[in-house]
Protein backbone atom coordinates (compact mmCIF):
# COMPACT_ATOMS: atom_id res chain seq x y z
CA UNK A 1 0.00 0.00 0.00
CA UNK A 2 1.42 3.68 -0.71
CA UNK A 3 2.45 5.28 2.34
CA UNK A 4 0.16 8.47 2.85
CA UNK A 5 0.07 11.22 5.55
CA UNK A 6 -2.32 10.02 8.55
CA UNK A 7 -2.87 11.44 12.12
CA UNK A 8 -2.56 8.38 14.77
CA UNK A 9 -6.23 9.37 15.80
CA UNK A 10 -7.57 8.69 12.73
CA UNK A 11 -5.88 5.95 12.55
CA UNK A 12 -7.38 5.00 16.13
CA UNK A 13 -10.79 5.97 15.00
CA UNK A 14 -10.43 3.42 11.73
CA UNK A 15 -9.94 0.71 13.94
CA UNK A 16 -12.68 1.65 16.15
CA UNK A 17 -15.37 1.56 13.31
CA UNK A 18 -13.62 -1.77 11.91
CA UNK A 19 -13.97 -3.38 14.83
CA UNK A 20 -17.75 -2.95 15.27
CA UNK A 21 -18.23 -3.31 11.38
CA UNK A 22 -16.69 -6.81 11.62
CA UNK A 23 -18.16 -7.59 15.11
CA UNK A 24 -21.80 -6.87 13.29
CA UNK A 25 -20.31 -8.78 10.32
CA UNK A 26 -19.09 -12.27 12.66
CA UNK A 27 -22.79 -12.11 14.58
CA UNK A 28 -24.86 -11.35 11.28
CA UNK A 29 -23.79 -12.40 8.73
CA UNK A 30 -24.38 -9.39 6.59
CA UNK A 31 -22.36 -8.25 3.51
CA UNK A 32 -19.28 -6.74 4.60
CA UNK A 33 -19.58 -3.99 1.61
CA UNK A 34 -23.22 -3.38 3.12
CA UNK A 35 -22.27 -2.79 6.86
CA UNK A 36 -19.32 -0.57 5.47
CA UNK A 37 -21.58 1.69 3.23
CA UNK A 38 -23.97 1.77 6.37
CA UNK A 39 -21.06 3.15 8.63
CA UNK A 40 -20.02 5.77 6.22
CA UNK A 41 -24.06 6.82 5.61
CA UNK A 42 -24.57 6.55 9.95
CA UNK A 43 -21.14 7.97 11.16
CA UNK A 44 -19.25 11.41 11.02
CA UNK A 45 -16.22 10.16 9.62
CA UNK A 46 -14.47 13.30 8.66
CA UNK A 47 -11.70 12.68 11.40
CA UNK A 48 -11.31 8.84 10.76
CA UNK A 49 -8.99 7.40 7.55
CA UNK A 50 -11.60 6.15 5.63
CA UNK A 51 -9.53 4.50 3.11
CA UNK A 52 -7.49 2.18 6.56
CA UNK A 53 -11.19 1.86 7.81
CA UNK A 54 -12.10 0.29 4.22
CA UNK A 55 -8.68 -1.89 4.05
CA UNK A 56 -9.33 -3.03 7.53
CA UNK A 57 -13.24 -4.02 6.69
CA UNK A 58 -12.14 -5.91 3.63
CA UNK A 59 -8.99 -7.30 4.70
CA UNK A 60 -10.35 -8.76 7.49
CA UNK A 61 -12.98 -11.14 6.25
CA UNK A 62 -11.03 -11.79 2.87
CA UNK A 63 -8.12 -13.51 4.89
CA UNK A 64 -10.26 -14.56 7.91
CA UNK A 65 -9.70 -18.32 6.92
CA UNK A 66 -6.26 -17.75 6.96
CA UNK A 67 -6.02 -15.88 10.13
CA UNK A 68 -8.27 -18.38 12.25
CA UNK A 69 -5.70 -20.68 10.88
CA UNK A 70 -2.81 -18.77 12.31
CA UNK A 71 -4.23 -17.69 15.53
CA UNK A 72 -4.83 -21.26 16.75
CA UNK A 73 -1.73 -21.71 17.35
CA UNK A 74 -1.54 -18.94 19.36
CA UNK A 75 -4.59 -19.47 21.95
CA UNK A 76 -5.03 -21.57 24.49
CA UNK A 77 -8.44 -22.74 23.31
CA UNK A 78 -10.82 -23.29 20.06
CA UNK A 79 -11.29 -20.38 18.08
CA UNK A 80 -15.22 -21.15 18.44
CA UNK A 81 -14.69 -20.42 22.20
CA UNK A 82 -13.57 -17.11 22.19
CA UNK A 83 -15.91 -14.57 23.11
CA UNK A 84 -16.99 -12.69 19.87
CA UNK A 85 -15.04 -9.39 20.33
CA UNK A 86 -11.89 -10.71 21.33
CA UNK A 87 -12.46 -12.97 18.02
CA UNK A 88 -12.74 -9.88 16.04
CA UNK A 89 -9.80 -7.94 17.88
CA UNK A 90 -7.77 -10.77 17.77
CA UNK A 91 -8.16 -11.07 13.96
CA UNK A 92 -7.76 -7.34 13.11
CA UNK A 93 -4.69 -7.25 14.66
CA UNK A 94 -3.77 -10.20 13.09
CA UNK A 95 -4.14 -8.45 9.85
CA UNK A 96 -2.38 -5.64 10.88
CA UNK A 97 0.67 -7.57 11.73
CA UNK A 98 0.57 -9.84 8.76
CA UNK A 99 0.07 -7.18 6.07
CA UNK A 100 1.07 -3.98 7.66
CA UNK A 101 4.83 -3.88 8.26
CA UNK A 102 4.79 0.27 8.12
CA UNK A 103 3.08 0.50 11.70
CA UNK A 104 5.63 -0.71 14.26
CA UNK A 105 3.79 -3.97 15.91
CA UNK A 106 4.06 -1.91 19.39
CA UNK A 107 1.43 -0.03 18.21
CA UNK A 108 -0.68 -2.79 16.64
CA UNK A 109 -0.64 -4.36 20.20
CA UNK A 110 -1.35 -1.78 22.01
CA UNK A 111 -4.35 -0.36 19.81
CA UNK A 112 -5.53 -3.76 20.19
CA UNK A 113 -5.30 -3.77 24.04
CA UNK A 114 -7.17 -0.39 24.02
CA UNK A 115 -9.89 -1.94 21.84
CA UNK A 116 -10.42 -4.64 24.54
CA UNK A 117 -10.02 -2.33 27.40
CA UNK A 118 -13.23 -0.63 25.89
CA UNK A 119 -15.09 -3.33 24.43
CA UNK A 120 -14.11 -6.72 25.84
CA UNK A 121 -14.44 -8.48 29.21
CA UNK A 122 -12.99 -7.17 32.25
CA UNK A 123 -9.88 -8.66 31.97
CA UNK A 124 -9.90 -10.07 27.81
CA UNK A 125 -7.14 -6.93 27.18
CA UNK A 126 -4.33 -9.40 28.93
CA UNK A 127 -5.35 -12.11 27.02
CA UNK A 128 -5.32 -10.03 23.71
CA UNK A 129 -1.43 -8.55 25.08
CA UNK A 130 -0.59 -12.12 25.50
CA UNK A 131 -1.96 -13.67 22.38
CA UNK A 132 -0.80 -10.83 20.05
CA UNK A 133 3.03 -10.76 21.76
CA UNK A 134 3.35 -14.62 20.96
CA UNK A 135 2.17 -13.70 17.61
CA UNK A 136 4.37 -10.70 16.85
CA UNK A 137 7.73 -12.79 18.11
CA UNK A 138 6.85 -14.90 15.04
CA UNK A 139 5.35 -12.65 12.37
CA UNK A 140 7.42 -9.36 13.19
CA UNK A 141 10.79 -11.13 14.32
CA UNK A 142 13.21 -9.35 12.40
CA UNK A 143 11.31 -6.01 13.64
CA UNK A 144 11.63 -7.34 17.28
CA UNK A 145 15.46 -8.09 16.92
CA UNK A 146 16.06 -4.56 15.72
CA UNK A 147 14.55 -2.90 18.84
Amino acid sequence: MAERDFKPSARRKARRFALQGLYEWRLSGNPVHEIEARCHAENDLRKTDVLYLGELLQGVVREQAEIDRQLQSFIDRKISELTPIEHVILALAAYELNHRRDIPYQVIINEAVELAKDFGASESHRYVNGVLDAWARQVRADERAAR
